[in-house]
């Protein structure tokens, strides 16, 4: 085989892989970061086939830089088995020496692959519209790039017009982007009063301390199974109690709206936190009582547990005890609840970590038997009461030359009653002053504390008590699989 033969291929297999960008680039321009997204099913397969221990190493040291790179690598994957499927419509087209093929037949084989993963039609469209984008123009579009002899070459022009199509196509879908309103926008006029009340309250008691979150969170932390939250339609949305229960019921957002609602303020830990992680986040969440679907639901069953099932797939289990004094909240800060935060439905349950708040809520299914949640099926200790911690978030040279430590400190139900810094390494402890409490059970304070530096570098350690006077706990212990625990300690020049 010579070079000139060689060539054509690998420019037509370049074209096939940017083409696999483009389809990619424009299923994501069509439906956005949806599970209907081309690279969301490989995405989902990828997360759920990883073992716990890595999973905690990518929560814990990656954040949500770790789910971002399993969607890339998700979508990269996609794209290559994507490109397969163009490179033989190329194939066939140049057998039969038509231009046309390629693009005819490339986007009729990547829009029924669409559709068959993601079963949606918009999906499917924007890919094949994507992939035939950049066949197109790699095949007709005139490049000012020219072989010997003066003619434009073939081999340039497919793979400069493809790599210009892709990015074309890339720099579109990644305009696509609807971040969550923050609390400290405007508030519609309809909000209640209380909740306006409630949230003044909250700003009016947060500590004026530079870097750290104000008692209501301006940036609450977001942690899924899946990169793409799911899209629910509350029109077509309902919670289904069932199992082993006298009264099976469904409601929908509407039923729910329309009992007694709760507003309060509710703080969550991911399990995956690390000891000084920023994984640790308050709101005000609205709502309606646990105890009104489960006293009417009247549930048995041996084990006395519930399975809460979301609409990703999803699923917890733990005390049926534990549910009561929950909220299965609609509304997070005065608005309805983020996509991201589960719209239109999410469960919150008291001192619980993070993981078993689950979100998107589709399903109450009391248990005749106990089982395993989806975290505990992957090494985690699952439900249980939150750990408590003492974060040092913020380090401030004072303009008087004194230095100010600070941060948030967290206990679950069991509540702060101080916060004492060591500035000695753990020698002498002096107490921090601490934000008044908000109303509510299961809700974090803030802490500062400045003082006269010794001079040169010293270790700052801190640590809570709780309302009990219980001391929080300095044994380290990393994440996984029970929760971090330890004092937390930072070197300060």
């Amino acid at each position: 085989m010579t070079e000139a033969t060689r060539f054509p291929a690998v420019a037509d297999a370049l074209v096939a892989v940017l083409a696999g960008v483009g389809a990619v680039a424009g299923s994501y321009a069509a439906v956005g970061l949806a599970p209907a997204f081309l690279g969301s099913p490989l995405e989902r397969v990828l997360s759920r086939a990883m073992p716990g221990p890595v999973v905690a190493v990518a929560i814990e040291r990656l954040g949500s830089v770790g789910q971002q790179l399993n969607l890339l690598l998700a979508s990269l994957l996609t794209a290559l088995a994507v490109a397969v499927l163009v490179w033989l419509a190329i194939r066939v087209g140049d057998q039969l020496r038509n231009r046309a093929v390629p693009v005819v037949l490339g986007a009729a084989f990547v829009w029924a692959a669409t559709a068959l993963v993601t079963v949606n039609f918009a999906s499917a469209t924007g890919a094949a519209a994507g992939a035939a984008f950049v066949v197109s123009t790699a095949g007709f579009l005139p490049v000012a790039t020219a072989s010997i002899g003066g003619s434009p070459d073939p081999v340039r022009r497919r793979v400069v017009g493809g790599v210009a199509a892709a990015l074309g196509l890339g720099t579109v879908a990644l305009t696509r982007s609807s971040p969550s309103p923050r609390p400290d926008q405007p508030l519609s006029a309809d909000v209640p009063e209380s909740v306006r009340e409630s949230l003044e309250l909250a700003s009016e008691r947060s500590l004026d301390v530079s870097g750290i979150e104000p008692l209501v969170s301006r940036d609450f932390y977001q942690v899924d199974i899946n990169a793409a939250d799911p899209r629910v339609d509350p029109d077509d949305w309902s919670l289904a109690v069932t199992g082993a229960v006298e009264s099976v019921a469904t409601y929908s957002l509407d039923d729910l709206r329309s009992m007694d609602e709760r507003t309060e303020f509710s703080t969550l830990r991911c399990v995956g936190d690390s000891l000084n992680g920023q994984k640790l986040d308050n709101a005000l969440w609205t709502g309606v009582p646990t105890e009104e679907l489960i006293d009417a639901a009247d549930p048995g069953g041996e084990c006395d547990c519930v399975k809460l099932h979301a609409a990703d797939g999803y699923f917890q289990v733990f005390p049926t005890e534990a549910l009561r004094g929950g909220l299965l909240a609609y509304e997070m800060n005065g608005r309805d609840l983020p996509r991201g935060h589960g719209y239109p439905l999410r469960a919150l349950v008291p001192g619980h970590w993070g993981e078993v708040q689950v979100k998107w809520l589709t399903e109450i299914e009391f248990l005749e038997r106990d089982a395993e949640g989806y975290w505990e099926q992957r090494g985690w200790h699952g439900t249980g009461p939150v750990s408590t911690v003492a974060k040092l978030w913020a380090v401030d040279d004072l303009a008087d030359g004194r230095k100010q430590v600070a941060g948030h400190a967290y206990a679950g139900t069991r509540g702060i009653s101080k916060v004492e810094v060591s500035t000695d390494g753990g020698d002498s402890w002096n107490e921090a002053t601490l934000s008044e409490a908000l109303p509510g059970e299961d809700v974090w304070r803030q802490w500062v504390y400045e003082y006269d530096p010794p001079g040169g570098s010293h270790e700052v350690v801190v640590r809570a008590v709780e309302s009990d006077g219980t001391l929080q706990s300095g044994t380290r212990r990393e994440a996984f699989p029970n929760g971090a625990t330890g004092w937390v300690s930072k070197t300060v020049q």
